[in-house]
């Protein structure tokens, strides 16, 4: 080793070791009790939950002073900031769609906080900005957040979200002239934007009470349609339920825009009712098609007549039905049946019907008849996913994005008529996909069930339990993790770090049965394959305990929160982001109320007595060594209140009196996640990193 080398391994390994220990701030504590069914459960850090108090604001401030202070000490931060910066450096494009004469698709040059929206006739041509978002602020904090063109194609009404909060306000545009039009919509949240005649059909809440924006719960969602010229105040309630403060409507019309439909979910349920309205009738009219919440049904186009629906009624990997939706009889028939492999989605062409299954976490195409006899499958060009699939009824296009973990985001066009493929757009990115491997594995959890994970990792690694690895996991709501390609995540990989994703009970991956055996009182199967996926990666020799990481965000943070606490022994860090740390109180805060059906609720005996088991909160232990702890969330997440991570790391910091770090970094003007500019990831993941690295003692190389 010469000395250079040497010096700068002692270097990280004093700083790691050998720092005093960190002073944490002070978090006050008040005398708050609660009562569930005869237990008494104390919440003394329960003043963090109110966002907008000062005391809040100064603990916040206290708090990232000490995190950025320790991570700014972290010799190699910088260098990891600049490699991640040129990675993120390339230019990217979503999948184009059409609508009247027009192609629309998304394109970030490589470093713009936001992607832009581009408008052109021809694919080829890269076209005209439309829309760009970064002009909307200086720091990026404002995004795109939804949109839709006018059936003529002449208008766009689109929504921008503030700092990644849930509320949205949309705002029209004249595409031809680019002027802006008087008409503001405020307080739309969860909603679609659906074109009828010169209006829009929009969701929203009646404005909160001042100063609880981002933590009231958001009860008596309306649908409402807003006609263009009007002012909001205008706007007329076109369908609500009074009765029910736990419903959602969500609206959006065929391709055709022939027919508008309305998704209606509701607490506790799994499923949705929805209903249509026909917008060829002289004086439309909503009506049911299903009026039940305990069956999926999501309208996938409509076409000659026929609505084209994806249920899982009787099926577990769903099914594809049509309704004659124009017909007085409303014949159902099924067209495509279940199979062994869950449809993911569909789409609908002029002649076509495609179908995107998943196998194993892994996409497949295949394509139908309009009647449901299979014709032929697509050819993907690795183990990997497809996120968009673009058509229109009028024509046999196709477009659709295809990525992996070393498959950077491509766009292809296909035409279903002539089974010809071409790429539209391929990404340049200083990356070799031939040094990595992409690999996947099933092993079993805690009661014998196999769980497929995916790993990848340079092809030079050694199986000698040394390597850092980044175990990643979700687990909830249906959601499946499939393979996709992160320009942050070759930050990683190239200092030869494993990246590992596990496919968990609670997601969507083998369909309902499998989101249904992560739920509730079954919740725990999702820690057990968590774990059970990190004893594989050490039993296998591609880590240690040592050298190991977890990570997760949302649902996932409560995941990785739930296993620190049951298996602190296992991981060497633990980076919970923007998790649902508090089980007990969860439902009290925004949408908090539509996680019941996946967690279950602290105010039924039962579900009390499982969630307190595992809450995160709630089961942190003194004289336990924790691994060290990187906690993230940001201010204006309205989705999962900061209030958990705060109150979360609060009870750590107080409560574990070992040698590791124990930090919270709180985004300020930032939220869940959705919109965060391009300069606060690579800030964030420079930080998440380094940190990774730091507590491990590798000391990342660079080429300089």
């Amino acid at each position: 080793m010469n000395r250079k080398v040497f010096l700068s391994f002692m270097f990280i390994a004093l700083f790691s070791c050998n720092q005093p220990r960190i002073q944490y701030p002070v978090t006050k504590k008040v005398d708050v009790v609660d009562n569930y069914f005869g237990i008494q459960v104390a919440d003394p850090y329960r003043w963090l939950e109110c966002d907008t108090c000062a005391d809040v604001s100064q603990w916040i401030d206290e708090q990232n002073k000490v995190t950025f202070d320790y991570l700014s000490k972290i010799p190699f931060r910088k260098d990891l900031k600049n490699r991640l910066t040129e990675l993120f450096n390339y230019e990217r494009q979503s999948a184009p769609f059409k609508k009247g004469k027009h192609y629309f698709y998304f394109k970030n040059d490589g470093l713009q906080n936001q992607s832009v929206l581009y408008i052109t006739e021809d694919v080829k041509i890269p076209g005209k900005v439309l829309l760009d978002p970064n002009t909307f602020s200086d720091d990026g904090t404002i995004s795109l957040n939804g949109f839709n063109i006018s059936p003529d194609g002449n208008i766009i009404a689109y929504a921008i979200s503030k700092s990644g909060s849930d509320w949205n306000e949309i705002y029209v545009k004249d595409i031809n002239t680019g002027k802006m039009l008087n008409d503001t919509i405020k307080w739309v949240k969860f909603s679609g934007i659906a074109w009828f005649n010169d209006g829009i059909f929009y969701s929203g809440y009646e404005p909160p009470k001042k100063g609880q924006e981002l933590s009231q719960s958001n009860t008596y969602h309306k649908l409402y349609y807003h006609r263009l010229g009007n002012k909001q105040s205008q706007d007329v309630v076109v369908f609500e339920n009074p009765n029910e403060p736990k419903q959602n409507f969500y609206a959006y019309t065929t391709s055709d825009n022939r027919i508008l439909c309305i998704s209606v979910s509701k607490a506790g349920e799994l499923g949705n009712a929805l209903y249509y309205m026909d917008l060829g009738q002289t004086k439309p009219i909503i009506q049911p098609i299903f009026n039940t919440f305990n069956i999926e049904y999501n309208v996938i186009d409509h076409h000659n007549g026929y609505l084209y629906i994806k249920t899982n009624h009787e099926a577990n990997n769903y099914k594809i039905i049509r309704l004659s939706i124009l017909t007085s009889d409303k014949k159902i028939e099924t067209i495509i049946p279940e199979t062994k492999d869950v449809i993911k989605n569909a789409s609908l062409t002029k002649d076509h019907l495609i179908v995107h299954y998943m196998k194993d976490a892994k996409s497949q195409l295949k394509v139908f008849s309009l009647d449901g006899n299979f014709l032929y499958e697509i050819s993907l060009p690795a183990i990997g996913t497809v996120n968009s699939l673009n058509t229109h009824t009028s024509n046999n296009e196709l477009f659709f994005d295809f990525t992996s973990f070393n498959y950077p985001t491509t766009i292809y066009k296909y035409d279903t008529e002539k089974q010809q493929q071409e790429i539209v757009f391929s990404p340049k990115i200083d990356f070799k996909s031939d040094d990595y491997v992409v690999k996947q594995v099933f092993y079993q959890s805690k009661d014998k069930t196999n769980i497929p994970m995916f790993i990848v990792h340079k092809k030079s690694i050694e199986l000698n339990g040394k390597n850092p690895t980044l175990l990643y996991g979700y687990g909830g709501f249906n959601i499946s993790l499939t393979p996709s390609f992160s320009s942050t995540r070759l930050a990683w990989l190239e200092q030869g770090g494993i990246f590992a994703m596990a496919n968990l009970r609670g997601g969507g991956e083998y369909g309902e049965a499998w989101h249904i055996a992560g739920t509730k009182l079954n919740k725990q199967n999702v820690f057990d394959d968590f774990i059970a996926a990190a004893e594989y990666l050490i039993s296998q020799k591609y880590t240690s305990p040592e050298y190991l990481a977890i990570q997760g965000g949302s649902n996932g943070g409560l995941l990785v929160g739930a296993v620190t606490n049951q298996r602190p022994e296992l991981f060497r860090v633990a980076l919970p982001a923007v998790g649902v740390m508090d089980m007990l109180r969860f439902h009290k805060f925004t949408i908090g109320w539509a996680w019941v059906t996946d967690y279950g609720s602290s105010e039924n005996k039962e579900e009390f007595e499982a969630l307190y088991q595992y809450s995160p909160l709630h089961n942190i232990k003194e004289n336990v060594e924790y691994p060290s702890v990187l906690v993230t969330t940001a201010d204006h997440d309205d989705r999962v209140v900061p209030a958990h991570s705060f109150k979360y790391i609060a009870t750590l910091q107080e409560k574990y009196k070992g040698k590791h770090p124990v930090l919270i970094r709180i985004e300020r003007k930032a939220g869940h996640g959705s919109g965060k500019p391009t300069a606060k990831i690579i800030d964030e993941t420079a930080d998440i990193f380094s940190f990774v690295f730091n507590e491990m003692g590798i000391h990342p190389k660079f080429k300089k």
